[in-house]
Order: structure tokens, then C-alpha cells, then sequence
């Protein structure tokens, strides 16, 4: 869900992150990994952007990932085959605040090869740079903040002067997703109202998103479900026959009406009666063992 808005939030206000990361305002276009002939490692996390000059490369990250690295290497030779001549500027930002020394590390080395790239920390990041544009406002309670509840205040201040609806509910609806890495869901809803953050592109998407793995979680619940409820069913079966042939062998050809009754037994029963049998000597004993049971 957090790899998602920050999808979307990189893709659609791409000139706010060029002015953060490139320092300049720079039209971006999105680059697909497919452009780069090979799959990407994990696509879920990763954003690629390009102008006729450079390639941004940005990586979102709420937990520390050991491959991460390498994963650099591997783009910036993929973007290379692709794009010689191009520059190229690899970003890593880490959402959450960790003190695993994986979120400090800027290289990948092996004998006779060494890469460089950046990492962002958003906590250790000045509140004001997310102040300054649409795009980064929610990423505002995730930076350098004593009090992340007045820190989101002021964002749904600004986003309340946003003109444009469609805009102004994106960006709602982001910082209130991004905030909860960071408040209590009865804080975000108290701040922002939701009323804006259901008309966004991203609300609908999560949303959407949501009721699919709900319909397939439900799928794999009732396949196992139904597993369970046929393994019960055959053991019930299974026995039911046996029983029927050893009373069969015992007591000779049974009555209609007697079978139909065995039918009936749950699996329970039909274990108490391959017990009860070996001691009936005629009919009559089977028939007064059914009524009683």
C-alpha cells in the first residue's frame, strides 16, 4: 500500500520531485522497467523517470532490505545498456525510522567492482523541504518533527487551499495513507477529512486493490474449506462402507429401511457401531442399537 502512493505520487507531480532530488523543475517521464530489456528485480517499490539528459531512479523503502545494493547496480547497468549517454541519479528513501545500519549504507562492493548511490532518510529530513510543493506534502509527517499530529495539521492546512479538487483529494488522500506509518488511525481521521480522500485516484485504487485480495483471500478460504469438508466427507464414506459390508457379513442382507438409517450416522456413530458389532448375533441386536443411538 505505501510502495503504491509513493507510485503515484512520484509519477504525478514528477516536476516536485526533480525540484527536490535534481534541484531543478525538470519535465520527467515515466521510463518502464520492461524499456530496459530484462524484468525488474521488484517492481513494486521502484520508480523510473526520465528526461533527455538523466535517468532518476528511486527506490521506496519502509523496512531496510539487505539486496538493496546490488538492486542499484543492477539498474544502473540495465539503464546504461539502454541509455549510454544519459546520466543517472539513484535515490533510495526510507519512509520509517530504523537504526538498522542497512539504511546507512551508499555501496555496493565486491572485489574489482564498487557502485555508489544515495539514501534518504525522511525523518532526518528538514520539515520545510515538504512544505514547499503538492506533491511532497505527504511526505511531511514523516520528516524531521517533534510532534507529527501538529505536523499533519499544518499539511491539511495546505491542502484545504488546494483549488483544484482532484488535486486536492490526491494529495489527501496520500498524506493520510503515508501518516499511518506514523499516528494512530483515529488521529489521521481527525485531521483530514475523508469526505476529500474518497474522490482520489489513489483511495479508489487501494480500495480497489483491497476488495481483490479480499475476494481471492476469501477464494483460498473456501478452497481449503471445501478440501477439509471433502477429506471429512470421503473418511465418512470409507467407513460407512466398511461398516456395511461387516454387517452384511455378520448378519446377512439388511432391510431397506435399516441401511437408509446407517446413512444417516455421523462419523462418530458409525466408529461407536464398528465397535457395537462384533457383538450382535442377529437383526434384532443391530435394530435395537439404532433405536437407542
Amino acid at each position: 500500500m505505501f510502495d503504491t502512493v509513493c507510485r503515484f505520487l512520484a509519477e504525478t507531480f514528477s516536476t516536485d520531485f526533480a525540484s527536490w532530488l535534481l534541484g531543478e523543475p525538470i519535465t520527467l517521464t515515466e521510463l518502464s522497467p520492461s524499456e530496459l530489456s530484462l524484468e525488474p528485480i521488484r517492481a513494486d517499490a521502484l520508480m523510473l523517470l526520465q528526461s533527455d539528459e538523466i535517468v532518476l531512479h528511486v527506490e521506496f523503502q519502509t523496512q531496510p532490505d539487505p539486496n538493496m545494493p546490488f538492486r542499484m547496480l543492477d539498474y544502473r547497468v540495465r539503464v546504461y545498456r539502454r541509455f549510454p549517454h544519459k546520466r543517472m541519479r539513484q535515490v533510495v528513501i526510507y519512509l520509517q525510522e530504523s537504526g538498522s545500519e542497512q539504511v546507512q549504507q551508499t555501496v555496493f562492493s565486491i572485489p574489482g567492482t564498487q557502485h555508489e548511490f544515495e539514501v534518504i532518510r525522511l525523518w532526518e529530513q528538514p520539515l520545510e523541504v515538504f512544505l514547499s510543493t503538492p506533491g511532497l506534502l505527504p511526505f511531511a509527517v514523516l520528516s524531521q518533527t517533534t510532534d507529527r499530529a501538529a505536523t499533519l495539521r499544518r499539511v491539511a492546512t495546505q491542502i484545504e487551499e488546494i483549488t483544484e479538487q482532484r488535486l486536492q483529494s490526491n494529495v489527501a488522500a496520500s498524506a493520510a495513507i503515508l501518516a499511518g506509518l506514523v499516528l494512530e488511525k483515529g488521529m489521521i481521521q481527525q485531521i483530514l477529512r475523508r469526505e476529500i480522500m474518497q474522490e482520489s485516484v489513489i483511495y479508489q485504487e487501494i480500495k480497489a486493490e483491497g476488495i481483490q485480495e479480499g475476494l481471492q483471500q476469501g477464494k483460498e478460504e473456501g478452497l481449503q474449506q471445501g478440501k477439509e469438508e471433502g477429506l471429512q466427507q470421503g473418511k465418512e464414506e470409507g467407513e460407512r462402507s466398511l461398516i456395511l459390508r461387516q454387517l452384511s457379513r455378520r448378519l446377512g442382507q439388511m432391510p431397506t429401511g435399516v441401511q437408509g438409517q446407517i446413512v444417516q450416522l455421523s462419523l462418530a456413530q458409525l466408529e461407536d457401531l464398528g465397535e457395537a458389532l462384533l457383538d450382535f448375533k442377529q437383526m434384532a441386536d443391530l435394530e435395537t442399537w439404532l433405536e437407542n443411538s
